[in-house]
């Protein structure tokens, strides 16, 4: 948790609730809702003076140049505009000299409209906008209150934030319906929403009726394990034959920087964790988004300054702990530095050997490591050189059709098929060992 001096880390990330558990669908899979049982009397907003706490305290407990200011939910869009424009004046207010100040902002895009989308492109907002592939699929899950589908709303909103020029990415869950369709969803938000940055959260959704994390059975909502290997497998192919460079899958990329020996960009993969917390909308802070829970209550930022709570023995205790609890079966994988056993709140089934903390998703994941390994380790290659990732393409393609002409008895030292003018040891068969 601590920087390398001994002191405050330089940098920390804070995921502020304003509304809380609140939101306006009622999403089969959310974890979150079941939350405003935690503040029986709440109104569940954000006042003026705990926001103004959140962003004057992230601006200085930060040492690096870049600072986001990250909004989420339950549904952040309920709070109105003019919460955010005030907000905007805050961080104008506390800005420091050379500092750039980035806003992330998550929503179901439900009461997104010319307003909402002109405010996002004239300050700069970065949206994650959730949506689980076509019509189809998406309605599956995200509902409304009414029980009413979602899809042509979010889709709406989707067109908007495009017609107003706004950033945005696309959070797509995984869950047990349309991890079945991976190139249906994939391409849909390539090829109709053309979109070029997604993220796949894979459902686990543990089966009890607190909403903490509790409890080793998960309900039919949930995403298999070895049904989320396929889905990231089939996208994957389909990405790394046409579209390394153009379209961003965090998943991929996350993954890829642990080939790089930086695991980490994604703090699922990260060796340990901590260093993203969550704000209530009252100011309470915990330990992380996932586990909103009494038991991981750091304090209130109106009481503890933010800084202290973020480097609390108790915050890195909780950090240290997903490095320290791995058991052997994680710690022996060729792939511990990959995933570093992915997010603590989905390690709770045994190992073969019966041990405790195994990652729920851990066959999905062997499977999808073992199936881009090669691919992976090109792509780190050329990235090592100062070359670009995109170059795999070709190459792949070209061992490709490298196999397909290789002769029964082509030797090491002979042309290489594919017409490449090098040896077939330092061509097509460099890459098909």
């Amino acid at each position: 948790m601590n920087g390398p001096d001994g002191g405050a880390h330089p940098a920390f990330h804070i995921m502020a609730k304003p509304t809380g558990a609140r939101c306006n669908l009622a999403c089969a899979y959310c974890f979150f809702l079941k939350k405003e049982h935690l503040y029986p009397d709440s109104n569940f907003r954000m006042t003026d003076e705990v926001m103004e706490e959140y962003i004057r305290q992230t601006i200085e407990g930060h040492r690096v140049p870049h600072v986001t200011i990250a909004w989420q939910g339950g549904e952040p869009t309920l709070m109105g505009l003019e919460f955010f424009r005030r907000s905007v004046e805050v961080q104008k207010k506390y800005a420091k000299p050379k500092t750039h100040i980035e806003n992330t902002f998550q929503t179901n895009g439900i009461l997104l409209d010319d307003e909402w989308c002109r405010f996002f492109h004239d300050n700069n907002f970065l949206i994650g906008l959730s949506m689980d592939g076509p019509g189809e699929l998406h309605d599956t899950c995200r509902r409304d209150r009414q029980d009413r589908g979602t899809f042509d709303r979010v889709l709406k909103a989707a067109r908007l934030l495009q017609k107003h020029r706004v950033e945005f990415n696309i959070l797509c869950t995984v869950n047990g319906i349309n991890a079945d369709h991976p190139l249906e969803v994939y391409r849909f938000f390539r090829d109709e929403l053309s979109v070029e940055y997604i993220q796949f959260i894979p459902i686990v959704e543990r089966e009890n009726a607190t909403g903490f994390q509790e409890g080793d059975t998960v309900t039919g909502r949930s995403v298999r394990p070895e049904q989320w290997g396929r889905f990231l497998v089939a996208i994957f192919d389909e990405w790394i034959e046409n579209d390394v460079g153009r379209m961003f899958v965090l998943n991929f990329d996350a993954a890829l920087a642990g080939w790089l020996g930086i695991a980490g960009t994604a703090c699922i993969f990260a060796p340990t964790c901590g260093l993203g917390v969550a704000l209530e909308h009252n100011g309470d802070v915990y330990s992380c988004d996932h586990f909103v829970e009494p038991d991981y209550l750091l304090g209130n930022i109106l009481a503890t300054p933010l800084i202290e709570l973020v480097n609390s023995e108790k915050q890195r205790a909780f950090g240290t702990a997903k490095r320290d609890t791995l058991p052997r079966y994680c710690r022996e994988c060729d792939f511990l530095a990959i995933c570093n056993g992915e997010c603590p709140k989905n390690r709770y089934v045994r190992t073969p050997d019966g041990e405790e903390g195994l990652n729920y998703l851990c066959e999905g994941y062997r499977i999808f490591f073992s199936h881009a390994d090669r691919p992976m380790r090109m792509m780190a290659d050329l990235l090592r050189q100062g070359r670009n990732a995109d170059e795999v393409m070709p190459m792949l393609a070209a061992a490709k059709r490298g196999r397909e002409k290789v002769p029964a008895k082509v030797g090491r030292n002979d042309p290489c098929p594919c017409g490449s003018g090098l040896k077939y040891k330092k061509c097509c068969g460099r890459m098909s060992r």
